[in-house]
């Protein structure tokens, strides 16, 4: 019986799975995401042929806003922009669906995980930038040109002019990361469990970065329940998986709930929860788009 592969295109690595029908994940691996085209496509292709004879339909979620499988400016990955992943894989002659990586994650806690069947809910991954999904009154919400959720795209910090100000970069779970092993004088600044291991030792440099990055994306999400009011937000990413950023994140999340007495009579908060599939949410949520596509159904 043939199956699906899965393929989550992320600024820092191309993660890809096997799945079955049900959502199971039969294998998986990643590589480290190209940063020229050229590669990108090489290495694509590579994942592509490795499994061609084993799947009947190609799911794929990524930066940037999709649309009819064409990725348009691809996030934290430019380059990516225009490329068609329908038309790139169409003489294979199976399905191929692409959906935003946000949008994915979302699907997939609403499918199988910890948003399960609620009919107002959200996603925040936590990565290279902030990728966001958002489910309202049961249905996805893509918007008039298919980039609500764009959470990078959120200004955050009015003072800085550039990009820095923006979600994208002060919520980026790389940078915060980077940030701790640098203060700390860990060599490889990429290094998640260095960084962690750092913050849950108690090193008072460490915990002042981690604790004002979780400020800022209590800060975001307090920013979207108060325009959309939702039930239940999900957290994923790779850092979710640290039981420490769910919890800091909720406690920044109620100092700014119990700020100010206006806020705390108005405002009913949201539950804010870990992601049920952690760094694998994007690979769930591409082949649950996948299999509405081929049953020509919408969410």
């Amino acid at each position: 019986m043939k199956n699906y592969l899965g393929i989550d295109i992320g600024g820092t690595n191309i993660k890809y799975a096997l799945l079955d029908r049900a959502g199971n994940i039969l294998e998986q691996d990643k590589v480290k995401t190209a940063q020229n085209k050229e590669d990108f496509l090489n290495e694509i292709d590579k994942i592509v042929d490795k499994y061609h004879s084993q799947i009947k339909g190609i799911a794929f979620c990524a930066p940037g806003r999709i649309v009819d499988s064409t990725i348009y400016l691809g996030g934290a990955l430019p380059f990516i922009d225009g490329i068609n992943l329908g038309k790139r894989y169409q003489d294979l002659d199976i399905p191929v669906a692409g959906i935003n990586d946000g949008k994915a994650s979302v699907l997939a806690e609403n499918w199988l995980g910890n948003l399960k069947d609620l009919d107002n809910c959200g996603a925040l991954t936590l990565g290279t930038g902030v990728g966001g999904g958002l489910i309202v009154n049961g249905k996805l919400v893509a918007g008039e040109h298919a980039q609500a959720g764009e959470i990078s795209f959120m200004r955050v910090d009015p003072n800085q002019d550039d990009f820095n100000g923006y979600a994208g970069t002060i919520g980026s779970a790389v940078g915060m990361i980077s940030r701790v092993n640098q203060a700390v004088g860990n060599q490889d600044l990429q290094d998640g469990l260095a960084a962690f291991k750092a913050i849950e030792s108690g090193n008072q440099k460490a915990q002042d970065i981690f604790k004002n990055y979780c400020q800022n994306i209590a800060g975001i999400i307090f920013n979207i329940q108060s325009v959309i009011d939702l039930e239940k937000i999900a957290i994923g990413g790779g850092i979710s998986a640290q039981p420490i950023v769910i919890e800091e994140i909720n406690n920044q999340y109620q100092k700014l709930i119990h700020s100010h007495e206006l806020i705390t009579k108005t405002l009913i908060p949201v539950k804010i929860v870990a992601a049920k599939f952690k760094n694998d949410a994007n690979i769930y949520g591409a082949l649950y788009n996948l299999l509405l596509k081929i049953n020509q159904e919408a969410l």
